[in-house]
């Protein structure tokens, strides 16, 4: 991931969440000191043996393998959160070394399966594998097993609050590879994807934290075999079926609060496109687990002086795009 292409998503994200919410342990921060540091900052691997290493902020973005270490230079008031991203084929892994701090005067260090932007979750409680509240990994509650976390998906975030100064801790951030991804956060507002489920009974997202133009170029859903689709209303469309993908949109990241867009659960003539002017675009794979089901597509950005147009194949957007 560049700089520049983590620079717009770290955006993008303030931009959702003016402040960060987990349950009662996070508080309003300000974050706005420091930031255009943190956006200029360079993460880059020289050979396979090189570690990267570098402070943890407050606020921070990670997009690569390394040490991070924060160490609290005054005393802080401030809740602070670290998200980390991976490639949509990658999942994250989390370790802590050299923890020091005092969990009986308020301290705490924890890591959630996902990531939490003002108050809503992604992958949403609806889509992801596990209960709530085993999401968590609480540092001050777990024995020193505890301190090694793996997420279920590309994205994963750190919450910690450390008071005394000289106090912190070392984060370990890992690669792992995900032979079938599910619930990703697409780094960038162009590309391509295919989401496969092989029967399971889960749903699967792909987030796109941009407006964009999606184009969906192949679609296998239980015995439909025709790779020909057109977008059919939500409300008149896929509701009864267990195996579809539906088009969502909103400004948020809980898909189960977006605004349904489309679906597609059968096979018709012509290709599924359409602009879709929000804050958040997602392709939702939804599967009963009698199939293997599959969907490719491709999308990019849509720029903000561009209106959707109502075409044979397409739908309006739902979001008002400036």
């Amino acid at each position: 991931m560049s700089p520049s292409a983590r620079t717009q998503l770290l955006v993008l994200l303030l931009s959702l969440s003016s402040h960060m919410m987990l349950s009662r342990y996070i508080e309003e921060d300000d974050t706005s000191d420091g930031l255009y540091s943190l956006l200029s900052s360079e993460q880059k691997r020289e050979s396979e043996d090189f570690v990267f290493r570098r402070s943890l902020r407050c606020l921070d973005m990670l997009a690569t393998e390394g040490h991070f270490t924060f160490v609290a230079s005054s005393p802080q008031q401030l809740a602070c959160a670290a998200f980390i991203i991976g490639e949509p084929s990658e999942v994250i892994g989390l370790e802590l070394s050299d923890v020091n701090i005092d969990c009986d005067a308020g301290d705490f260090i924890k890591i959630f399966d996902g990531w939490v932007l003002k108050g809503e979750k992604f992958p949403s409680n609806q889509d992801h594998p596990l209960p709530l509240h085993q999401r968590y990994t609480d540092i001050c509650s777990s024995t020193p097993p505890g301190h090694a976390s793996r997420s279920s998906q590309n994205v994963a975030m750190v919450f910690f609050r450390i008071h005394a100064p000289d106090s912190g801790f070392t984060l370990i951030v890992k690669k792992l590879r995900n032979p079938f991804p599910c619930n990703i956060m697409s780094q960038s507002p162009e590309g391509s994807f295919t989401m496969v489920m092989p029967h399971q009974h889960r749903n699967c997202s792909f987030s796109i934290i941009y407006p964009v133009e999606i184009q969906l170029t192949q679609l296998s859903l239980g015995q439909a075999k025709s790779n020909q689709l057109r977008p059919k209303a939500t409300l008149s469309g896929c509701s009864g079926s267990a195996d579809y993908v539906e088009l969502l949109g909103g400004n948020g990241v809980d898909t189960s609060r977006m605004f349904p867009v489309a679906d597609l659960c059968f096979p018709l003539s012509g290709l599924a496109q359409m602009k879709i002017g929000c804050d958040n675009s997602v392709v939702r794979l939804v599967s009963s687990g009698n199939y293997i089901n599959r969907v490719s597509f491709r999308y990019r950005l849509l720029q903000r002086n561009v209106l959707p147009e109502a075409h044979e194949n397409s739908l309006d957007n739902m979001c008002n795009v400036e």
